[in-house]
């Protein structure tokens, strides 16, 4: 958030480099945690996370899973804010 005037506003930026790498990377760890022991085929004799985080990436190169929704949901706050964009200083 940029303070302008008393006032808070999100000021959509594009994200470079590492930091771009960070997020997703990031994001799939999160979206892995964050699945249920139910939801994921337990690979054999490897442990639950290396299988969670399978799976999570496995979604994410179809375009679907909580990691994917994360950044369309962060592309969306974007949009929505792009009239802001201006204050990009």
């Amino acid at each position: 958030p940029r303070r302008v005037g008393g006032a808070s506003y999100m000021v959509p930026m594009e994200v470079r480099g590492v930091r771009r790498m960070s997020l997703a990377i990031s994001w799939l760890v999160v979206a892995a945690r964050s699945r249920t022991p139910s939801e994921v085929e337990k690979l054999k004799n490897k442990p639950l996370m290396i299988s969670k985080l399978t799976a999570e990436i496995l979604d994410a190169a179809e375009g679907t899973g909580k990691a994917v929704a994360k950044r369309e949901e962060m592309h969306r706050m974007a949009e929505a804010n792009k009239a802001f964009a201006h204050f990009r200083w």
